[in-house]
């Protein structure tokens, strides 16, 4: 059969989140707010404005191999991802709304040569109409070359870009409205079949939602109480997005380990950040299948039993 080719555009952005002094970096090229000259390494593009203006700045792009290096620079909006919440951007290819829309390079492509920087203007016009708050996104340079990835099972040759953007966080003026929520809790327990003769596990899934315009930092506290209000669980969660962006949906699952084989209870998420909160929560009955099993069957057994017992007198 005829090799098939393909190419899959894996766009790996390096948008770090190290400590401040420290540019978007991938090791071969790097990304950051041009110096404006005497003041402090910008680590990031802190900007603010009205609606209806426009903003005048520049970015460098550092080309740290030897040999010269071809990027395509753009604005690109920023998200969540859905699978952890963490920072990420959209491709040069999809459709940009916020700060990719409204961010215009001076040159779309540019040339570094090896070992050296080129530093490109650009302008950020903020539409009239724009929403009052948080607007994420950045300043990315695409790799022009496709380098040559494994394929899969010898018929896909597969094909990746890399790029490395510098994060740019426009404040628009206007009224400004933290709201955050937890929505969504389910649980999904797994037991043993005879209760004490393995280990048990509930898995919490929730979705927390940045409902304001505003990013947050939030902090997820997770409860549990069994039959007559026993507290059973209550501790901060570690797997939570260190920024929410405005209008962002995350879901999110946490394993409760060594969770209750044979009680009846709430699970509640209580949800902080900087000037809001938010809480959601569900219910459980933990019972052994077997247990439930022999419940069932001998209520199903008293049933009939009644049904034939009324039959009978029917008849008599």
């Amino acid at each position: 059969m005829r090799k098939l080719s393909a190419l899959l555009l894996a766009v790996v952005l390096a948008l770090l989140t190290a400590p401040a002094a420290h540019a978007a970096d991938n090791g071969n090229w790097s990304v950051f707010p041009a110096s404006s000259g005497t003041a402090a390494q910008r680590p990031y593009f802190y900007l603010s404005a009205n609606p209806g203006t426009t903003l005048d700045d520049k970015v460098t792009v550092a080309n740290k191999t030897s040999a010269p290096l071809t990027f395509r620079l753009y604005g690109a909006d920023a998200y969540n991802t859905e699978r952890d919440g963490g920072f990420a951007v959209r491709t040069e290819k999809e459709r940009q709304t916020g700060v990719g829309a409204w961010t215009k390079p001076a040159r779309t492509s540019v040339t570094v040569p090896a070992r050296s920087s080129v530093t490109v203007p650009f302008t950020l016009a903020v539409p009239s109409d724009a929403e009052p708050g948080d607007h994420v996104g950045a300043l990315v340079a695409l790799d022009d070359r496709v380098a040559p990835g494994p394929a899969a099972n010898g018929k896909v040759a597969v094909g990746i870009q890399q790029a490395v953007g510098a994060r740019v966080y426009l404040r628009v003026g206007g009224p400004t409205v933290p709201a955050l929520a937890v929505e969504n809790v389910s649980l999904s327990q797994h037991r043993p079949l005879v209760p004490g003769v393995g280990a048990s596990r509930t898995d919490i899934t929730y979705t927390l939602h940045n409902r304001g315009n505003v990013t947050l930092n939030p902090a997820v506290r997770l409860s549990a109480t069994g039959l007559f209000g026993r507290t059973l669980l209550g501790r901060g969660l570690a797997k939570v997005p260190s920024e929410l962006l405005p209008g962002q949906r995350v879901t999110l699952t946490e394993a409760w380990h060594g969770s209750p084989q044979l009680d009846w209870g709430d699970v509640k998420l209580t949800a902080t950040a900087k000037g809001t909160s938010g809480s959601g929560g569900a219910s459980f009955l933990a019972l052994p299948w077997l247990a439930l099993a022999i419940l069932l069957a001998a209520a199903a057994a008293f049933t009939g039993h009644r049904v034939l017992r009324r039959r009978a007198a029917a008849r008599a």
